[in-house]
C-alpha cells in the first residue's frame, strides 16, 4: 500500500496554488505529500501544520510553518483518513491529531483527503472512532459515550496528544448518520474533539493506484 499511498500524496500537488498557504495533515500518507510538497517549496509562502511530527518533517525540507492565527484562511488543506465513505465522510484521528486536523479543515476552503485503496468502505465504524477528551474526564466520557452509541470506548493508554489530551478509541460502531453522532457526541462534557469530518468533510478524495482516482 506505500506505493499507493505515495501515488494519492503526489497527485494532491496539482491542488496548490502558487503563492499560498498550504494546510498539511499528519499521517504516513501525507509524508508522502509533504516530500512532494518539498520539490515545489519555491512557489508557496509556508505551511500550517496539524501535528509535531509534521511540523518537524517541513522544517526539515525548508518549509517555513506559519501558526494558524497569523495564516488567516487557507485556499487548501491536504491530510489522509482512517477511513472514507461515499459521501467523503471521514473518520480520523488514527495518529492522534485529530483536534487540530479539525480546526485546519474548518479553515480551508478545499480540503483534499489522500488515501489508499484500503480506506474506503460503504458505511464508517470499522475503523474504531478516536475522541479526544480531557484526561479528568476519561471515564465520564467514555461511560456517556456508551450510552449514546453502544460501541465499546478503549483508552489508548500512553498516548498523548499534542495538546496534552488522551484519546478513546470507540470500537463495534456502523454509523449510518455520522452528521447527527458527530454534533451528538460534541455534547459530551470532556471531549475535545471526535474524529468525525461529517458535519465538515473532504471536498475531493484522491484513491492512490495507476493511475490515482479522484472522486
Amino acid at each position: 500500500m506505500s506505493e499507493a499511498k505515495r501515488l494519492a500524496g503526489e497527485k494532491a500537488i496539482d491542488f496548490v496554488e502558487d503563492d499560498s498557504i498550504v494546510g498539511v495533515g499528519t499521517g504516513s500518507t501525507v509524508a508522502y505529500f509533504i516530500d512532494a510538497l518539498a520539490r515545489i517549496k519555491h512557489r508557496i509562502r509556508g505551511a500550517v501544520s496539524s501535528s509535531e511530527q509534521s511540523t518537524e518533517r517541513l522544517r526539515g525540507h525548508g518549509i517555513e510553518v506559519i501558526d494558524l492565527n497569523h495564516a488567516g484562511p487557507l485556499t487548501l488543506y491536504v491530510d489522509g483518513a482512517d477511513e472514507c465513505d461515499p459521501h467523503k465522510r471521514l473518520i480520523k484521528g488514527g495518529g492522534a491529531a485529530l483536534t487540530r486536523e479539525k480546526i485546519i479543515a474548518e479553515a480551508s476552503a478545499k480540503f483534499v483527503c489522500i488515501v489508499d485503496p484500503s480506506k474506503r468502505v460503504d458505511v464508517l465504524g470499522r475503523f474504531p472512532l478516536p475522541i479526544e477528551v480531557i484526561p479528568m474526564a476519561r471515564s465520564l466520557a467514555a461511560r456517556e459515550i456508551l450510552a449514546a452509541t453502544g460501541g465499546q470506548p478503549v483508552w489508548r493508554e500512553g498516548v498523548v496528544t499534542d495538546n496534552g489530551n488522551w484519546v478513546l478509541d470507540v470500537h463495534g460502531l456502523s454509523i449510518v448518520d455520522p452528521v447527527a453522532l458527530e454534533r451528538e457526541l460534541n455534547q459530551i462534557p470532556g471531549v475535545v474533539s471526535v474524529g468525525l469530518f461529517a458535519r465538515r468533510p473532504a471536498d475531493v478524495v484522491i484513491v492512490g493506484g495507476e493511475p490515482p482516482t479522484v472522486l
